[in-house]
């Protein structure tokens, strides 16, 4: 699973249709099932966060380039595509802080 890339900018409006059936877990009851492993770990999924925000950079910095070549005329687009990478860059360094901070909380824990 990607955090960054798994809504496209065309499905948002599609995520909240009225008459959707989610499936919702109870209070109280487990995720999955006991004992099963995880599919990935957190540091995959950082890994996969960190891929997905250099990915997106790549393309904004390539989309960047073509229009200041004159390769291609829609600006718009290169806006778009850095926008995209910032809003990505930056939900990628607030899970580090919210990790650096829960950790620097559970060192100040008595044991």
């Amino acid at each position: 699973m990607n955090p960054i890339g798994s809504v496209s900018p065309l499905n948002v409006a599609g995520l909240a249709r009225p008459g959707a059936d989610l499936p919702l877990p109870k209070i109280g009851m487990p995720m999955a099932a006991p004992g099963a492993a995880p599919s990935q770990g957190f540091g995959q999924m950082f890994e996969g966060l960190v891929g997905t925000v250099e990915a997106k950079s790549a393309n904004a910095q390539e989309l960047t380039r073509k229009v200041l070549l004159g390769d291609s005329d829609q600006l718009h687009q290169g806006v778009i595509a850095m926008q995209e990478a910032s809003v990505a860059f930056t939900m990628m360094v607030e899970v580090r802080n919210k990790l650096v901070e829960s950790y620097q909380e559970l060192m100040r824990m008595q044991v």
